[in-house]
């Protein structure tokens, strides 16, 4: 059964073109190397709610889990921790659309 990692975080003030930057050149390629699909991004204009949900796809439970336990995935994502605040992940069954 297909999997999604949902991802949301809110950009630290000061600190979006570092963050964009980071997220172009290493996390979304980082993420691409250790076998994640990136399926969506959605960024929050108005409202109470994330700024950024980043979905990433994956074939199986057991192939995510083995990801997030990975030094590498630790890497990338205490990295982010410097340009992002109150990131929280979930997993979800893949379907089409959005999913939150």
């Amino acid at each position: 059964m297909a999997v999604k990692l949902l991802m949301t975080w809110d950009i630290l003030p000061g600190r979006e073109q570092e963050y964009f930057e980071f997220v172009v050149r290493d996390f979304i390629p980082g993420v691409q190397r250790l076998g994640m699909e990136p399926s969506d991004a959605w960024y929050t204009m108005y409202g109470d709610q994330p700024q950024i949900l980043a979905a990433m796809q994956m074939p199986s439970i057991s192939s995510l889990e083995r990801i997030l336990k990975s030094s590498e995935w630790n890497d990338l994502t205490q990295r982010l921790l410097d340009y992002v605040e109150n990131f929280k992940i979930k997993v979800v069954q893949a379907r089409s659309g959005f999913q939150m």
